[in-house]
Parts: C-alpha cells; sequence; structure tokens
C-alpha cells in the first residue's frame, strides 16, 4: 500500500514534481560513480603495494633459502628496476612471482614492456646488459602495466651478491638474506598509500555530505505534501515509511546507475599516471563487497537524511503547511568547528595517517554543519543592508531557509577547503640540471684509479667519447656536449658490472624517486580537486534547479503580483553568490589553517597557482551551474494560476 501511494504522489506532482525525482536521481548516480573511484584509488594502492612487496625482502632470523637484493637501471629516461636472486647451497626456493621457477645463476628474466624495448633498441644500447634471456616475467609480478623489471640469477658467491653496496633506499638496496619471497611493503608503497588515505578523506567526506544531500532536494515541495496528508489522518509511521521508500527507491536506481557510470570510465582511469605508470584495470574496478557495500551505504544514507528531515512534518504539520520559519539554528554548530580546528596544530607529519584521517573528518564535517547557521548570520545581515528589492529577496531567502541556500554552495565552500589545504601542500620542483650528462659509479676506497682505467677501455671500445676521472668515492664519466640518449645508454651499457651492485647513474636519476613523488603529488593535487569540482557544480546546478522547483508557487505569485523575471532571476543569483563569498573565502582559509602542520618547505608558486585557479573555477562553476536553472524559473512564472503543491 505505501509503495502504491507512494507512486502516486510521485506521479501526481506533474512533470516538474518528476523533474525534482530526476535531480535526486542524477546527484546519487554522480556520488556514487565518485565515491567508488575514491574508495577503489585506496584499495589500488594497496594492490600495488602487495605485488611489489616481494622486492622488499625481510631477513631472515633461520631457515634462510634464498639472497635478495635490488637496485635500480635506466634507459631512455625511464626506470629499470633490477632485482638480484641467488639460491643458497642445498635450498630449494620458491619460485618469485611472474616466473615459472627460481632463475638459475646467469639468467635473466625480463617484462614484457622490458623485452619489447631490448628487441627494440641496438643491442649497444639495452639487450647487452642482458646476455643470456631465459624468459619473460607475468604481470602478477609487476606494479602496473608496462613496467620495466628484470631478475638477475646469480650464485650465491657472486660479486653481485657479495660485493658492499650503498643503502640508499632510493637507488640501492643490499644483498639480504631470506626465507621466502613474500617481503613486506616498501618505504614508498607505503608513503604512497598513506597520501592516498589522505586523499581519499578529501573525497569521499564532500562525496558523502552531497548524497546526504540529495534526499534533501526539493524537500519543501515534499515536507508540504507529507503535511497534508497527516493533517488528512496519515500517520507517523505511513509518513515515514512513504518517504523511506520514494528516497531508498530513487537512490538504488541512481547508486546502480553509478555504479555502471564507473565501471566503463575505468579504462579512462588507468592512463592516470602515478608511481611510475598507468594502472591495471582489476586494481580500480570494485570488488562485490565494495560494490555491495556502495550500493547498500549510499540508499541507506539518503533514506536516513531524508527521515532526518520529517521531524517539523511529523511533530507540527500545520506549521508546514503553513510556511512558518522554523526555530533559529543553534551557536554550538560553529563551536564544534573551532573545537575541530583546535586539533590541528597538535598535529604534524609524524602523526599516524589514521588521526590525520580522522580529524580531517572531522574538520569537514563541523564546517558542513556551521555552514547553515553563517549563512543565516549572512541573510540577517544583508536584509538590514540591502538597498534594492533583489537584494532584499535574496536576504530574506537566506534567513527562511538557510539550509537550503547553504546546500546550493556547500560543495564549492567545501572545495575551497580541499584547495585551500593542498595548496600549503603542492610541492615545487628541483632545480634542472644543466650541462653535458655525467655517469657516476660508486666505487670503494683503494679501487678507484683501476675502475677508473677500466671505465676508460670500456668507453673507448664502445666508441663513446668521455672524460674519466675519479671524483668523491666515484668514477665520473663525463660525456661530449653533443651526447644524446642514445650515447647516453651506449655508455651506460659499457659500464654495466663495472662495479657489481651498482648502476652508472646521472646526477638526475640519482634524485628520480623525489622527482617523480613531487610530479605524483601535482597529478593527485589535480586528480582530488578535479573530483571536488565535479562535486561543487554538480551540486550547484542541481540543488539550484531543485530549489526553483521548490519555491514554484512562490516565484509564480510574486510574478503575477508584477515582479519582474530579471528582479527574480537576480535574487536568485545573488541568494548564491553573497553566501559563497563569505563561506567560500572562510573554507579556504580553514583549509589553509588544517593544511599549515603539513607543509613541504616554503610556500610555493604552484601552491599559490593552484588557490587561485580553484577560487576562479569555483566562482565560474558556480554561476555557470546556476544559469542552467534560469529557463526553469522562467518556465515555472510563465503559469498565470500556479497550483498549490
Amino acid at each position: 500500500m505505501n509503495l502504491d501511494l507512494t507512486w502516486r504522489l510521485i506521479k501526481g506532482g506533474g512533470r516538474k514534481g518528476m523533474l525534482g525525482t530526476w535531480l535526486t536521481f542524477g546527484a546519487v548516480a554522480v556520488a556514487t560513480a565518485l565515491l567508488l573511484f575514491a574508495v577503489a584509488a585506496n584499495f589500488a594502492f594497496q594492490a600495488r603495494a602487495e605485488r611489489g612487496a616481494w622486492r622488499n625482502p625481510v631477513p631472515a632470523t633461520t631457515g634462510a633459502v634464498a639472497v635478495e637484493a635490488q637496485r635500480f637501471d635506466f634507459v631512455r629516461d625511464q626506470k629499470i628496476t633490477v632485482i638480484d636472486l641467488a639460491a643458497l647451497k642445498g635450498a630449494d626456493p620458491e619460485a618469485p612471482p611472474g616466473l615459472p621457477r627460481f632463475p638459475a645463476p646467469g639468467e635473466v628474466w625480463l617484462s614484457p614492456a622490458l623485452a619489447e624495448l631490448a628487441d627494440e633498441l641496438p643491442a649497444a644500447e639495452l639487450a647487452a646488459r642482458y646476455p643470456k634471456r631465459a624468459g619473460v616475467i607475468g604481470d602478477e609480478a609487476l606494479v602496473y602495466p608496462g613496467e620495466l623489471v628484470a631478475v638477475f640469477g646469480q650464485a650465491p658467491d657472486a660479486p653481485a651478491m657479495t660485493a658492499p653496496r650503498l643503502d640508499d633506499w632510493v637507488m640501492s638496496r643490499p644483498p639480504v638474506k631470506v626465507a621466502s619471497l613474500a617481503g613486506e611493503p616498501s618505504e614508498d608503497a607505503v608513503a604512497y598509500q598513506w597520501l592516498s588515505a589522505i586523499a581519499g578523506v578529501l573525497m569521499v567526506v564532500p562525496l558523502l555530505v552531497f548524497g546526504g544531500a540529495a534526499a534533501r532536494l526539493t524537500v519543501a515541495r515534499r515536507d508540504r505534501r507529507l503535511a497534508a496528508l497527516r493533517l488528512v489522518g496519515a500517520t507517523p509511521g505511513q509518513v515515514v515509511a512513504m518517504t523511506v521508500t520514494e528516497a531508498v527507491l530513487v537512490a538504488l536506481a541512481g547508486a546502480l546507475t553509478g555504479a555502471v557510470v564507473y565501471a566503463l570510465s575505468v579504462p579512462l582511469l588507468t592512463r592516470i599516471e602515478m608511481q611510475g605508470g598507468p594502472w591495471f584495470a582489476g586494481d580500480l574496478l570494485p570488488g562485490p563487497l565494495l560494490l555491495a557495500g556502495a550500493l547498500v551505504a549510499v540508499p541507506l544514507l539518503v533514506g536516513l537524511s531524508a527521515v532526518a528531515g520529517l521531524r517539523r512534518v511529523v511533530v507540527s504539520p500545520l506549521g508546514v503547511a503553513k510556511r512558518e520559519t522554523p526555530p533559529a539554528m543553534r551557536i554550538f554548530r560553529v563551536l564544534a568547528l573551532f573545537a575541530a580546528l583546535a586539533v590541528f596544530p597538535l598535529l604534524s607529519r609524524e602523526t599516524s595517517v589514521t588521526l590525520i584521517a580522522i580529524a580531517l573528518a572531522l574538520a569537514f564535517l563541523c564546517l558542513n554543519l556551521a555552514g547553515p547557521w553563517v549563512v543565516g548570520v549572512i541573510g540577517r545581515i544583508a536584509a538590514k543592508s540591502a538597498r534594492a528589492p533583489a537584494g532584499l529577496l535574496a536576504a530574506r531567502r537566506l534567513v527562511d531557509d538557510p539550509r537550503s541556500a547553504w546546500r546550493t554552495v556547500s560543495g564549492v565552500a567545501l572545495t575551497g577547503f580541499v584547495a585551500g589545504f593542498l595548496g600549503l601542500l603542492s610541492p615545487g620542483a628541483f632545480e634542472e640540471v644543466t650541462g653535458p650528462p655525467q655517469l657516476s659509479v660508486s666505487v670503494t676506497e683503494g679501487k678507484l684509479a683501476e675502475v677508473a682505467g677500466q671505465a676508460r677501455d670500456r668507453l673507448k671500445e664502445a666508441g663513446v667519447t668521455a672524460t674519466v676521472e675519479p671524483r668523491d668515492k666515484a668514477v665520473v664519466a663525463a660525456l661530449g656536449s653533443s651526447a644524446d640518449a642514445a650515447t647516453l645508454d651506449r655508455a651506460r651499457t659499457a659500464l654495466a658490472g663495472l662495479v657489481p651492485g651498482h648502476t652508472p647513474t646521472t646526477q638526475e636519476e640519482g634524485r628520480r624517486f623525489g622527482s617523480e613523488i613531487l610530479a605524483d603529488i601535482r597529478v593527485g593535487t589535480i586528480v582530488v580537486l578535479s573530483v571536488s569540482f565535479l562535486v561543487a557544480i554538480t551540486s550547484s546546478g542541481i540543488t539550484a534547479m531543485s530549489s526553483v522547483l521548490d519555491r514554484r508557487q512562490t516565484y509564480g505569485l510574486l510574478r503575477l503580483a508584477g515582479t519582474p523575471l530579471e528582479v527574480l532571476d537576480k535574487a536568485r543569483r545573488s541568494e548564491t553568490l553573497i553566501p559563497l563569498t563569505v563561506m567560500g573565502g572562510g573554507a579556504i582559509l580553514t583549509g589553509v589553517f588544517c593544511g599549515l602542520p603539513f607543509m613541504l618547505g616554503e610556500p610555493n608558486v604552484t601552491g599559490a597557482l593552484t588557490l587561485a585557479v580553484c577560487v576562479v573555477a569555483g566562482f565560474a562553476g558556480v554561476v555557470g551551474a546556476g544559469a542552467l536553472s534560469r529557463p526553469l524559473l522562467r518556465s515555472v512564472t510563465t503559469d498565470p494560476a500556479p497550483r498549490p503543491d
């Protein structure tokens, strides 16, 4: 019975009533698709960390079966991960991931992309580094598609496994005796998981707020309709049941559509390069539990949000029907925000990710809680200072229904918080290395002259012109100013194995990880802000249209009373731009305050530009999204006798 009555009421609202239902459907679909992306990204980084864990060995306390070491090589400005493996005498270690068996001494296994590149380039530039290729590594051993990986089989007493290596985390990890190749996530993988968790909070909380707000679209029209039912005898239980049924059915349909949209978007999302390369589609596809959780959580959130707004309908249906102004909100909303912000000066980059994520989530939620109260204050100030009819209409609207006005600008305000927080974290760039390329190989003391002589002979034999000299516990080969990428790779191949366990690298390659993680932070910033702005603009457009539908009778009566359409449209714009200016700026400052403990050095031009672009894009997006509701405003005011809801 409730389902039948709910469906009749939805259809009874006419074409514009159904438009409100479609707006809720669209809002939930967008929120679900972006929520799946935000959560799946965290699982994707975890999957990468697990696939790469075998390269980061855990030293064996007992029962060692193999020796493992790692270093990095380069070709054409691309990083090659090189793993040296040696089975201990009498041991039978398990096969590494992606290999059919443990590599024998002298064998080399290459990833598909590296094998293809070795076949494409001249042998003197790459293939000569791998004289005995035994096969191809499977994808289960790769962090991302197209990764360049080489696995060398070594004897346990080979120089590559016994010679001392630098343990600098970035370029080389010394040989370690291991009981298995299970390993653990590397420090860089943990760092990326840390960053993805923070980014997840910055995306998920606004999405949950947006999803909850979806249940409140066209809320005034629905509340008046339900209040009328209460006045003719409907019980509170029937009102709640009808509301939940309508909200959950629309939300479930929207959530299913959002899941489909996200699944169709995965091939495009895999092209976002981070941590060295793109993504496997399986990493970004939501698992059954995540998908089921989203399809249950989103409709549940929408249903709870809809029920939470029924208090006045159930308790005072006559007041709703008469459109009485609800009681003013309490100042505790702002006090809660101040309490949440008081936590941030106590945090630092050494604080656990969990605590930082909780603090950010609380700041987000308290900002959303304080927003309507501040909008109400803004409305009262604007009403006292109004000098034109449009300004007065806008101010009275802000005072009468600050929650609805906040929903229109909340997306951009929360995005301003994200922009302010990330603006301080946007790193600068390393200074570029100028001059001819130089290859450097670390050498133990006492052998500098010997290794330098060997380097000269190898480079001469390879036809590479270079000046070789010992320098600071290393042999440095300075190539000519005319050296190109091919010459550099020929020189690198000629020097391969010169010092066992050490790779010839340039100064730029020596800080490759630092440059890579800074670039990835910038990419992550763009992704997070893109999601936030998509939520903000979608939220602004949908809530602006639903606000017009909520007040279509009021707009129609004002037009019948002679109010020009231009005045109504200007009032509609003002009730968005006035709180947006105050709340957007306040949210940005709040984000900056929360980001202070995590600054990466001094503020830089990149961060300032990020903030400036966000401010411009935010205002332009809201104005553009709001303009879409102008035709609807014209439509609802053309009826000379507006029908009551």
